[in-house]
């Protein structure tokens, strides 16, 4: 029986960072297992690997550079994230050089995809993140809860967020208070003063820090919709939680969301924009008609973020890779069928 295929994962996520990055690592080394041996690191520094998959272009570039020098004709992999995209792209010259050094991109949605060069396309594809279903029914009588998931940095405008939730009015026509619930560290000092500040001023919002995964998981599937305020995405897994647990979205009208949620999504606000976002709010606690309108569309598009098309793309996305690759360490894959 031929062996599996080493491969590693680099990603300058952590798991007590317990960001994105880090969820995708972990996430793909589980999805790969049943087809390769998987590690997970934060370099690469000349471990033995057939095979190099990089979460980030700009953070994993030295490991990039490293492994391509070391071993040209070996496949790798790079997934781009929303900062790679949007920023760094266009600003440095050395992300530019770690694209070329790839021979296969990732990008998490298909709007993406928009923001690669034709020859970049030729090597890229779509790849988007799955979570597995949690549906609760307990939600909050007395208030109507929002949930904003994500560390509290620009790239994620919690600034907006905070706005648009002293806009709201102390009760909404229901009867119930409205709520944000915000999950997630302040990466920087001036938006955990923000965060302060706004709790202080504002009882309907909330700040709840970090969370542990499964505990913010529980809180998003009951919440009444997602806030996703972000001024850029490679593709929030957020997003896609809430679309699994049958919650509907509110986002800011980015590629990152309009990739995951589809360019006729009705839950959509501009970028930045406190008094947009208040009145969508409060147009989804107040209209049933409008709120049951972006369910059934959320609902729709939940099944393409089961894990089995994720693990199904991913391993095809491996065998491919392998089989282009150095003919001298070219292991034969064994792809199982997605669970």
């Amino acid at each position: 029986m031929p062996r599996k295929p080493q491969v590693c994962i680099v990603t300058p996520g952590t798991p007590e960072a317990n960001n994105g990055n880090w969820h995708t690592a972990a996430r793909w080394q589980r999805l790969l297992a049943p087809c390769a041996q998987v590690t997970v690191a934060q370099a690469w520094d000349h471990e033995p690997a057939d095979l190099l998959i990089a979460l980030h272009a700009r953070r994993s570039a030295e490991s990039i550079r490293r492994f391509h020098a070391s071993w040209p004709t070996r496949p790798l992999i790079l997934v781009l994230t929303g900062t790679d995209l949007y920023r760094d792209v266009k600003q440095d010259a050395g992300v530019r050089r770690v694209l070329d050094a790839a021979t296969h991109l990732v990008v998490l949605q298909a709007e993406a995809l928009g923001r690669l060069t034709p020859g970049e396309r030729r090597r890229a594809t779509v790849i988007e993140q799955s979570a597995t279903r949690l549906i609760r029914r307990d939600q909050a009588r007395r208030t109507f809860d929002f949930v904003c998931v994500g560390h509290l940095r620009a790239a994620k405008d919690p600034l907006t967020l905070m706005r648009a939730t002293c806009l709201l009015p102390e009760r909404l026509a229901s009867g119930a208070v409205p709520r944000v619930l915000h999950i997630g560290r302040a990466l920087a000092p001036e938006f955990a003063a923000a965060a302060e500040r706004t709790r202080a001023e504002c009882g309907r919002y909330r700040w709840l820090g970090p969370l542990p995964a499964a505990a913010a998981r529980r809180t998003l599937a009951r919440a009444r919709a997602l806030i996703q305020p972000s001024v850029m995405e490679g593709g929030a897994l957020a997003v896609i939680e809430a679309l699994r647990s049958d919650v509907p979205v509110l986002a800011s009208c980015i590629d990152g969301n309009v990739g995951l949620l589809g360019r006729d999504y009705g839950g959509y606000f501009p970028v930045g924009d406190a008094v947009a976002l208040a009145h969508v709010m409060q147009r989804f606690a107040d209209e049933p008609t409008f709120a049951a309108h972006l369910t059934a569309q959320c609902r729709a598009r939940a099944p393409r973020f089961a894990p089995a098309v994720e693990a199904a793309r991913l391993r095809a996305l491996l065998s491919a890779a392998l089989s282009t690759g150095d003919a001298v360490m070219r292991p034969a894959v064994h792809t199982p069928p997605a669970a």
